[in-house]
């Protein structure tokens, strides 16, 4: 019957959507098929996939709420339908889609007797909320609730701290996964020696299943990328004396004998957080789209940074180009 609905390619591997659907707005639906796969490829495709789509994308989460009115977590406030633990678990399930980078604020304030969605929450303008309807709490009486919040955009998911409670700040558990959940299994056919692998993906709506499929086989490749081209680059010098150290450099050897060739292809899979760099240098190099030693030294002529632009990136100090030239010198020999 499958055979009869999907027509497999002997030739190219391919990827096709059999299904996409959305539930609700916190949870859409996806079913795709990737083929013509040699027996055992499946397998390895799907667990890595399932590991990729769980563990590698990042989401948006409201990871802190701020009240001088509350008193502890378990406390009640007359007016409110909900205790404080109960609202907090509510801002737990906001779903938010954002473009952020680290954390940024965002607030609450509204004024009784009415309900508390998550449209009342104001948030800046590179965040956005899935589904405004999502409760938070219920005001019976004309009180005040002011609630500060902090947002981050990470992976994973984090637990909040026990005892780490002050000045009527409280954290919040954070599943930051934007997928909820994946499974995938394995279709044979011709005498057992080729596979389908069917994928089946849900999403909170800040993605489409489509979205992260994207997304998670960008960041699982990225893993790769230092390792791409590695024999044709050529990259281990004679007599073994200038060693790079793969994915993670240390930057103690330096390739003072490479070709400019060499250079250029080398550079090209050395980033920029990899230079152990301040944090600050490093996101405003991010920001002016400087991710590699190829873009900064300008080997590609699709970029042109010299060290009299560097300075005017915002924030950039003279002292932060000193830094980098330094570091380049030192582990490189590159003036």
């Amino acid at each position: 019957m499958i055979r009869e609905k999907i027509r497999v390619s002997t030739r190219t591997l391919q990827w096709k959507c059999l299904e996409s659907r959305t539930d609700s707005k916190c949870l859409h639906y996806g079913r795709f098929i990737l083929s013509p796969l040699m027996k055992g490829q499946a397998d390895t495709m799907g667990f890595a996939m399932r590991r990729a789509l769980l563990g590698e994308i990042e989401g948006t989460c409201i990871t802190r709420a701020k009240s001088e009115k509350i008193p502890h977590e378990y406390s009640t406030i007359v007016g409110i339908q909900e205790s404080v633990h109960e609202i907090l678990m509510n801002l737990k399930e906001i779903v938010l889609r954002s473009n952020l980078y680290g954390t940024c604020e965002a607030s609450i304030c509204v004024r009784g007797p009415r309900c508390v969605t998550a449209q009342d929450i104001i948030l800046p303008p590179y965040v956005e909320i899935v589904d405004n309807t999502q409760h938070i709490a219920g005001l019976t009486e004309p009180i005040d609730l002011c609630i500060g919040l902090q947002l981050e955009r990470n992976r994973g998911f984090r637990i909040k701290a026990a005892n780490n409670f002050q000045d009527g700040s409280y954290p919040i558990d954070a599943l930051f996964m934007p997928v909820r959940n994946v499974n995938h299994s394995i279709h044979s056919y011709g005498n057992e020696k080729q596979e389908i692998l069917f994928l089946e993906i849900w999403t909170n709506g800040s993605l489409t299943p489509k979205e992260a499929l994207s997304k998670a086989s960008r960041n699982f490749i990225d893993f790769f990328i230092p390792f791409l081209h590695a024999e044709e680059e050529n990259l281990h010098l004679e007599d073994n004396q200038h060693k790079v150290s793969l994915p993670l450099f240390t930057f103690h050897n330096r390739l003072t004998e490479l070709s400019k060739k060499k250079i250029k292809k080398a550079l090209k899979y050395i980033f920029m957080d990899q230079l152990e760099l301040l944090p600050r240098i490093y996101n405003c190099l991010k920001k002016s789209n400087i991710h590699t030693l190829l873009d900064l030294l300008n080997l590609n002529l699709n970029f042109n940074k010299s060290h009299e632009d560097l300075i005017k990136i915002e924030h950039f100090r003279i002292e932060d180009a000193k830094q980098i030239w330094d570091t380049l010198e030192k582990h490189f020999a590159i003036d």
